[in-house]
């Protein structure tokens, strides 16, 4: 049976990494709200699907207001969109930090605060080894690098109250984003170890951040790359 006390809200839950992330806190005991605008895939008697448009500020703001409770936010859904400087789309952009980095803002406003007076609670942003820079990703990279400067800056004001922030940032991941024919014109790179980075990996290492024994580790940008930041 899940334990009441520990309470996740996972944003893109319905497939991917936030998926996996999902599944393997559910596996742990946790109870899990999956916020998504795609249909639940997972089926679990501590987890609640919520159907939300994570472009949408309003809505988000709705969905957050009811879910103080959570002692874990995971923010992983995201959208990839490509384009070099001569050929930048700002729609694109626009929906890109929409997602990645306002619906982050909005979460972390509404949950954060509750858990800095529990004194105790932890936050996980799904970034992306692009952050560090890459042809064809500029928009991408820009939220993604966001999201790092977000975590150091909150982690610092929370850190007191027992509330960690951090950012973990894989390289080329097995999910269906792979096969979007928004991202045709920009392949991805093969880490050195040979193959992607598995999904269950990024979630194995999301539920160590959340566990007790991560208590002293806040403000981090940790890397999942198979090698990939290793010439940097």
């Amino acid at each position: 049976m899940p334990n009441d006390a520990r309470h996740a809200v996972v944003t893109g839950a319905s497939a991917g990494i936030g998926r996996a992330i999902a599944q393997s806190l559910l596996d742990g005991g946790w109870r899990v709200s999956g916020l998504d605008l795609a249909a639940p895939t997972l089926t679990h008697e501590a987890f609640e699907p919520v159907q939300v448009n994570l472009s949408d500020a309003t809505e988000v703001a709705r969905v957050a207001a009811r879910l103080r409770d959570a002692t874990a936010l995971v923010h992983a859904a995201g959208v990839l969109r490509v384009g070099r400087l001569d050929s930048l789309d700002a729609d694109d952009g626009q929906l890109m930090w929409r997602i990645h980095v306002d619906a982050a803002t909005r979460l972390c406003q509404a949950l954060v605060p509750a858990m800095a007076a529990r004194g105790d609670g932890r936050v996980v942003f799904i970034g992306s080894r692009v952050a560090q820079g890459m042809p064809g990703r500029g928009l991408y990279a820009g939220t993604k690098a966001a999201l790092v400067a977000l975590a150091r800056s909150w982690a610092a004001e929370v850190a007191p109250q027992g509330v960690t922030l951090n950012v973990v940032s894989p390289a080329a991941t097995a999910t269906g984003m792979l096969a979007d024919p928004a991202r045709a014109a920009s392949a991805p790179r093969l880490p050195p170890i040979g193959r992607l980075i598995e999904p269950a990996e990024i979630a194995a290492l999301v539920n160590f951040l959340l566990s007790p024994a991560a208590a002293a580790i806040t403000g981090q940008d940790i890397a999942i790359c198979g090698g990939a930041s290793l010439p940097h």
